[in-house]
């Protein structure tokens, strides 16, 4: 099969590996779509051996011995191979699998080949009515954005107002489902450097603040807010987090979902007095996905929103360029195999 090969330096060539076949327990699917993500950017500057793709959906062509799922079958691809059984898996914390067998895209081969192998246990049927591209949705945007959403209201159960930090595909997904999840009324401020991520959030129901020219406790100010109930950070940046600690209210949370730089606490100030959080928040859990398929199927127009652009995988080096440049939302790369 031909597939996307990245050398390093910002190139994506072309060559070929084997057809992959499915083992006991697996199945092979042929890939419709797989979105991009910023996690990948390390794989685009240095190369990878392995082909990357991590939020990947398609059609079951071929199952391994033991497996009960037909050929024909669409679904999305859950990026963990969790092992099912340990401590973890067996409350349902799949995505803190503590015998975890490989990431897909990262050490399993992803979905920007045509076809990849991939354990039953980590493929979740859609149904017909969903597109592949569609599908992605349930990953990286609906999936880690609706788990810190339920990572926040665990700490802080009557949210009334949210800051985003980071209007990239993740902050989006985040501002997505917190506007789906919470009441209608809560408002959601969301930063950025970039005037189109920033114009899409406010189309998606946000307030926008325009780091270029305000701080945040200015432009929080200027929508009406004071300090808030939750704050995400999608940056990994250590000055945004700082920021965002800063702006909570008493029994605020503050979710880190982008991986990066730290954050510094002073603790009786910013933890004990305050009674504030400071939480983790690591993609999402793999029995969150049929509660996200219904409201994909409820809000479809809403969330396909935050898909800007999509390219056949002939055109995959123009879309990381233009994705690394920041003028998108989510940008997805079709096979042309929906």
């Amino acid at each position: 099969m031909r597939v996307p090969r990245f050398v390093g330096e910002g190139r994506i060539e072309f060559g070929e590996k084997p057809d992959p076949a499915p083992g006991p327990g697996q199945l092979l699917v042929r890939v419709g779509a797989n979105a991009l993500c910023g996690s990948e950017r390390g794989q685009f500057l240095r190369g990878s051996a392995t082909t990357p793709g991590h939020e990947a959906a398609g059609t079951v062509v071929a199952a391994g011995l033991g497996t009960a799922t037909p050929a024909g079958t669409r679904g999305a691809i859950f990026l963990m191979d969790y092992c099912g059984a340990c401590r973890s898996c067996r409350l349902g914390h799949t995505n803190q699998c503590l015998a975890k067998r490989g990431d897909m895209g990262f050490n399993r081969d992803g979905g920007y080949g045509p076809l990849e192998v991939v354990s039953e246990s980590t493929f979740f049927p859609t149904g017909d009515d969903v597109s592949a591209a569609e599908a992605t949705l349930l990953l990286d945007i609906m999936g880690t954005g609706g788990h810190a959403i339920e990572r926040a209201r665990r700490q802080r159960e009557d949210i009334e107002s949210v800051l985003i930090a980071g209007a990239g595909p993740i902050g989006l997904g985040v501002l997505a489902m917190a506007r789906l999840r919470l009441r209608p009324a809560v408002p959601i401020a969301i930063t950025d450097f970039v005037p189109y991520r920033l114009r899409l959030a406010e189309s998606l129901g946000g307030l926008p603040i325009d780091l270029n020219t305000t701080d945040l406790a200015s432009g929080l100010r200027a929508h009406g807010l004071g300090a808030v109930d939750a704050a995400f950070d999608t940056t990994g940046r250590q000055e945004a987090r700082q920021q965002a600690l800063a702006a909570l209210d008493k029994r605020g949370a503050l979710v880190c979902i982008g991986h990066g730089e730290g954050v510094c606490v002073t603790v009786s100030p910013d933890l004990i007095a305050p009674e504030r959080a400071v939480l983790g928040s690591e993609y999402f859990r793999f029995d969150e996905l049929p509660g996200n398929l219904a409201l994909l199927r409820e809000h479809r127009d809403y969330l396909g929103r935050i898909i800007t652009h999509r390219f056949p995988v002939a055109e995959i080096q123009r879309a990381f360029d233009l994705f690394f440049q920041g003028d998108t939302g989510k940008v997805v790369i079709e096979q042309g195999y929906q």
